[in-house]
């Protein structure tokens, strides 16, 4: 339970200067920039693909919540090198913050939901259902927006602790007892999201992997292209959770509990919060990424995007693809 002995403690803890305003914001510039160009880009471009698919439904939405994270960082930029006036720190604890959040927990579940998309229509193919149809996966699309958005919702409303003397503290410190807990309670919530979809698209992923090996086995013509570009697919979402969202779930719950309990040192609370610090600009790079697995995961977008660009698609290789695609329906699944 958070008590006023722990956020004494808390505050009394110094951080280094140079890397809480220089550092952080000077990479939080760098991902801004380059996510947001990458992200409007995605966005432009799927404006032009046509919603025939589940799994393109999917991708619209993480597009959508890359976005809306990609518009939170100026507001921490600021707030964290102290260039804006204090009194935006609240505006980025009761606002900015919880939308960056929301959206990260939102962009997760879409993933977790393509994986599920893949392996049913890969490793099930003869399995009709309700799931694989875009009616559903709009309906699915909106259900998780609005229960995510009831979740965060309440660590706006609670963070009401707001005076003069107070702008500058931690997000922790502006809230009332009942946002404490809530805080507490959403960050356990949305940490078990993540591991329960990271868990999923392990065994997603892994019975994907067996079900290509086994086909190209009994199938070699025309698969040793599609067979690569099959891993490589399965390898770029993996890649992404590894390196930009495992780190920070590690480190999430014990630095949760050193905001609310007095039991850690001064010393452990500011490991934890270098940790948290460290690892949310790793989850932050996931905007930079996400462009680049639409690219290699989705064909209607790869080709618009050369369209667009005045590119031509085929090579030898492509057309080995596209030849594999046309004889092959898994080859088709996995692709796209």
């Amino acid at each position: 339970m958070f008590n006023s002995s722990a956020n004494s403690s808390d505050n009394n803890c110094s951080h280094s200067r140079v890397i809480t305003t220089t550092v952080i914001p000077l990479l939080y510039c760098l991902i801004f920039t380059v996510g947001l160009l990458l992200n409007a880009g995605a966005a432009w471009i799927f404006f032009y693909v046509s919603s025939q698919k589940s799994f393109i439904v999917y991708l619209k939405n993480i597009v959508v919540a890359d976005l809306l994270m990609s518009l939170t960082f100026p507001f921490k930029i600021l707030a964290d090198s102290e260039i804006a006036p204090p009194q935006l720190n609240a505006f980025v604890c009761r606002y900015s913050a919880v939308v960056f959040y929301t959206n990260m927990y939102i962009s997760i579940t879409f993933f977790g939901l393509i994986g599920f998309d893949r392996y049913y229509k890969i490793v099930k193919p003869l399995f009709t259902s309700l799931v694989h149809t875009v009616n559903y996966s709009k309906v699915v699309s909106i259900i998780i927006w609005v229960l995510l958005l009831l979740l965060s919702l309440p660590n706006m409303i609670l963070t009401t602790e707001t005076t003069e003397e107070n702008y500058s503290q931690k997000c922790i410190g502006l809230k009332s007892e009942l946002g404490r807990q809530w805080h507490k309670a959403s960050s356990y919530i949305c940490t078990g999201i993540f591991w329960l979809v990271f868990l999923l698209l392990i065994i997603f992923y892994t019975s994907i992997s067996k079900k290509i090996y086994s086909s190209y086995k009994k199938f070699r013509r025309n698969s040793d292209v599609a067979k690569r570009k099959s891993s490589r697919n399965i390898f770029s979402i993996m890649f992404v959770f590894v390196t930009c969202f495992v780190p920070y779930h590690l480190c999430r719950i014990p630095y949760t509990l050193s905001q609310t309990s007095s039991r850690f040192t001064c010393q452990a609370r500011t490991t934890l919060f270098y940790a948290k610090e460290f690892t949310l600009v790793l989850c932050a790079a996931n905007v930079c990424l996400d462009p680049v697995i639409y690219f290699f995961l989705c064909l209607p977008f790869k080709e618009k995007l050369y369209q667009k660009l005045h590119l031509g698609l085929k090579t030898p290789s492509e057309a080995e693809i596209s030849k594999s695609r046309r004889s092959n329906t898994l080859g088709e699944n996995i692709i796209i």
